[in-house]
């Protein structure tokens, strides 16, 4: 369980026999949504992180937290802090919104 949880952060490699499976999903398409990732800071023997690693998949606005408190259950064992999660992916989304509807009317200006 621990290699996979590695694995998946790109710490360590993965099983060969899934080289080309891992290659076609490395293909899938960028989250270009709002989102918030959240990390929590007592998950076994393996660290929080700063979101680094998964920051590639991103392209939309992003934020990222470590979670004091929690393991890797964070709507069961921080639900407050999953609850403000959720709330700030809809300021982003308004925010992104409104980016866009500004960049929208400047490009029709001339």
């Amino acid at each position: 369980m621990l290699h996979s949880y590695r694995h998946r952060l790109g710490f360590a490699p993965g099983a060969e026999e899934y080289a080309g499976l891992e290659a076609r999903l490395a293909e899938l398409p960028a989250i270009t949504v709002p989102a918030v990732t959240l990390d929590g800071t007592v998950d076994g023997n393996f660290p929080a992180t700063d979101g680094s690693s998964t920051a590639r998949h991103f392209t939309g606005p992003r934020l990222h937290r470590k979670v004091a408190g929690a393991g890797h259950n964070l709507p069961q064992e921080r639900p407050e802090a999953f609850a403000a999660a959720v709330r700030d992916v809809r300021v982003l989304r308004q925010e992104k919104a409104g980016h866009d509807r500004l960049a929208g009317r400047r490009q029709d200006t001339t």
